[in-house]
């Protein structure tokens, strides 16, 4: 819970504010690599700012162990890459898809510091661990138009593929592995990953906990862009079902989740005026990934952390299906 006076000085300045009368933790970053601090002003244009201090530290830690030069990497790169995507096309993003905005950032040796607007006094003011189904839906929603928005949309400066476990970042993961026909398929579950001929960006961490509602329950919006970057929407979609509804409601509700998210898909390429995209091809692509992209988080999962709560009887059976998709394909 640290701001230097010369941040203290500089956010005054930016939010035109007499003073500032507190700042709390909201949480500190992933690894020890710094914090999440909410500032709240007297007479300012914002109430309150959102200030991500980040310190790349000398000795790293991990909850899990995995302190290595690889995993230090790429944690850096995706503080570069959230910066990117804060400057070049969170502006993108309207109602339907709502992200914080960038105020002003800055860098100095091993610090950065991100200002983003506060989605607290935005009325995006609740963080659940668990929700309904009817919530889950709102979330589903937001994914929709986040990526019908930025369908088929060249990213350069961001993850050119995007999500936090996908296998070209993961080696380590991958050799830590048991032996078993998922490893050996994991190349070539990654490699159907990308061989859809639409993509958008994913929000690549698209959990539970990095979505804000408001009040009403009935909207959201979206943090946490570090792994921003190419994909198809499926593996966002399988990723948030995972981290917030039991295997007993994916396994019941999954067609029903899947039709509501390319229903939204369908009235967002319309709302955007997406027209180069055939929706029926995409939706048929993107449902036969399905599979595939719990596949691919299992395997993740398996050499991360071996036994973790995620790889449930539904994961197993996606991944199961996926495989047996493999091996027809191969065979036939």
């Amino acid at each position: 819970m640290f701001l230097t006076h010369q941040q203290q000085a500089k956010l005054k300045q930016l939010n035109s504010a007499s003073c500032i009368t507190q700042v709390d933790a909201i949480q500190s970053l992933w690894g020890g690599y710094g914090e999440l601090l909410r500032v709240t002003f007297e007479h300012g244009v914002y109430p309150s700012l959102v200030v991500k201090n980040i310190r790349f530290p000398q000795q790293t830690k991990h909850p899990r162990g995995w302190n290595t030069a690889r995993s230090h990497q790429r944690k850096v790169h995706s503080y570069q890459v959230e910066l990117a995507w804060y400057q070049q096309f969170a502006q993108d993003c309207d109602q339907h898809c709502y992200v914080p905005q960038l105020i002003d950032s800055s860098q100095h040796n091993d610090q950065q510091s991100i200002i983003l607007e506060d989605l607290h006094s935005l009325g995006y003011n609740q963080v659940k661990q668990h929700i309904a189904l009817e919530q889950a839906l709102v979330c589903v929603r937001w994914l929709a138009y986040f990526h019908a928005r930025f369908m088929q949309r060249s990213a350069p400066t961001l993850w050119p593929q995007g999500g936090y476990w996908h296998l070209a970042t993961r080696p380590d993961e991958l050799t830590a592995m048991a032996e078993s026909p998922l490893k050996q398929a994991a190349s070539a579950i990654d490699q159907y990953l990308q061989s859809s001929n639409y993509t958008c960006l994913i929000h690549g961490d698209a959990k539970l906990a990095n979505f804000c509602f408001n009040q009403a329950l009935n909207r959201v919006a979206a943090v946490d862009f570090q792994y921003v970057g190419k994909g198809c929407g499926i593996q966002d979609l399988a990723l948030f079902m995972g981290s917030c509804l039991s295997e007993q409601q994916c396994l019941e509700q999954q067609e029903n989740i899947l039709d509501y998210y390319f229903k939204m898909l369908r009235q967002a390429l319309e709302h955007y005026a997406i027209a180069d995209v055939n929706v029926i091809k995409l939706e048929q692509q993107w449902r036969d990934l399905y599979p595939f992209a719990w596949a691919d988080f299992e395997r993740f999962l398996e050499g991360w952390s071996p036994g973790h709560w995620k790889l449930t009887a539904y994961s197993e059976q996606q991944t199961q299906l996926a495989l047996n998709i493999l091996a027809k394909n191969t065979n036939e």
